[in-house]
């Protein structure tokens, strides 16, 4: 399932594109939100796939090499442990996999110079080699082998991003978090299961309650929540304030005042951490001081209520 921090990530998105395009939809807006994490969950499936197709073309190479007019000791009596990988083949039967990616039309048929740029670069590593060269080999080996290809080869491949984005332009920056996904699934298989442990979209209704509420409190009062934090940017150059720091401050005081259960540290360091990554360089900084005392201002006021969990500092 996504994390909060992927899901907060969606809104603030989403609450860039509403106020850029200047639309009138909260509807509308709301419904492209879901739909980009639909999307996202999607690429998961997606992701999923690819060693499978990975697998698939070594074993073609495999029997070309066998039917080659002259073939090799090699050729006739090749390694086989990559192509009989547990794993994979748990991948390939998976019946809640597989009809995924038949309801969606995803699949990597369509890129077979990505899948052999992949399968060149597994090739090489010094992960893939020790697996191929083990004395003896077992389902935990099958299965690190697996995660090696997504964390070291899929992970950060320029190719892999640039196929990626091509397929969809909702799933440019959502590679990473597939991919924490596919992990996540890989380290519940068990040798004993032949379905996989896939993993839902979200983690509860509540994660898909709080993604449609922090999206609609900050749209409603993102006016005043605007006038709110002027109050504290006086020592800044206001006109080089990025607009995309506004939202995530509108969007933290949403969370602050809106959500008893979230403590008040972890929405601070949420946002923080967010304007590092998708904001100006500079903006990380500017959110950690108006948000400290943007905090201190709506305690004094009495508008921050946590209970629960939120109690916790």
């Amino acid at each position: 399932m996504f994390s909060r921090r992927f899901l907060r990530i969606k809104v603030i998105k989403a609450l860039y594109a509403h106020f850029k395009s200047e639309s009138d939809s909260l509807v509308a807006s709301e419904k492209n939100l879901i739909s980009s994490i639909d999307k996202a969950y999607d690429l998961y499936f997606q992701m999923l796939r690819l060693i499978v197709d990975v697998r698939n073309y070594a074993a073609e190479r495999i029997e070309l090499a066998r039917n080659k007019k002259l073939p090799t000791y090699a050729d006739l009596h090749p390694n086989m442990r990559f192509v009989e990988n547990a794993v994979i083949a748990q991948i390939e039967t998976s019946e809640g996999l597989n009809a995924k990616l038949g309801k969606q039309g995803l699949g990597w048929s369509q890129y077979p110079e990505l899948i052999k740029h992949l399968y060149g670069l597994m090739i090489e590593s010094e992960y893939y080699k020790r697996y191929m060269t083990a004395p003896a080999n077992s389902y935990n080996a099958d299965r690190t082998l697996v995660e090696d290809f997504y964390i070291e080869t899929a992970q950060n491949n320029d190719m892999l991003e640039t196929v990626v984005e091509e397929q969809s332009i909702q799933w440019c920056d959502d590679i990473n978090f597939a991919l924490i996904m596919v992990v996540r699934t890989l380290e519940g298989c068990r040798p004993e299961e032949e379905e996989l442990p896939l993993r839902r979209e979200y983690k509860s209704e509540d994660d898909l309650n709080f993604t449609k509420e922090l999206f609609r409190k900050t749209v409603v009062h993102f006016s005043e929540y605007q006038e709110y934090i002027e109050k504290f940017i006086t020592n800044w150059d206001v006109e080089r304030i990025a607009f995309l720091d506004n939202v995530i401050l509108a969007c933290a005081i949403a969370e602050l005042t809106g959500f008893e259960s979230i403590p008040v540290k972890v929405t601070m360091d949420e946002y923080i951490e967010l304007a590092k990554y998708y904001s100006t360089p500079g903006s990380s900084l500017f959110i950690n001081g108006v948000l400290d005392k943007i905090v201190e201002a709506l305690r004094a006021e009495g508008r921050i209520h946590k209970s629960g969990r939120g109690l916790l500092e």
